[in-house]
């Protein structure tokens, strides 16, 4: 087994607004938290912490992690939902023998009804939801382990 020594942890669209955005469903923590939090959790360990609005950025990155063999943690947000092209992209990098944990803060299941289909969720290595920032937390511990 080969040590990770780096790990993408991409972020969906309008994660961005993190700490103001519907802060009783997502809390009040910012990505900027996030990044320092998994950086002090993973020493040693590059925290490589990413978002965009936009699809085919997110699609870029993913394809990057399949060249580089870097582990993703990926929150694809609203794409989560109908992105077959963000989907394609999971698939690449998992079917490469390169995990995907796709995480999400909130419970979705526990939301709008339109939020319990992941198109994500069947080409993932795993999935961690419900937990807000622990999400991530989970996800990073079993990269860091399994490896």
């Amino acid at each position: 087994m080969t040590a990770v020594t780096r790990v993408l942890v991409l972020n969906g669209p309008n994660l961005n607004r993190l700490g103001t955005r519907e802060p009783t469903i997502y809390g009040t923590a910012t990505l900027d938290e996030l990044r320092t939090e998994l950086s002090s959790a993973a020493e040693g360990v590059e925290i490589d912490l990413r978002q965009s609005n936009d699809e085919a950025e997110l699609i870029g990155w993913l394809h990057d992690a399949a060249d580089a063999r870097t582990p993703v943690i990926l929150n694809p947000a609203a794409f989560t939902h109908y992105s077959y092209a963000l989907r394609d992209a999971v698939a690449l990098v998992t079917e490469a023998g390169i995990p995907v944990i796709e995480v999400h803060l909130s419970n979705p299941h526990a939301r709008e009804e339109f939020r319990h289909t992941s198109v994500i969720s069947g080409v993932a290595t795993g999935v961690i939801a419900g937990f807000g920032f622990g999400s991530y937390r989970l996800a990073l511990a079993q990269l860091l382990h399994a490896h």
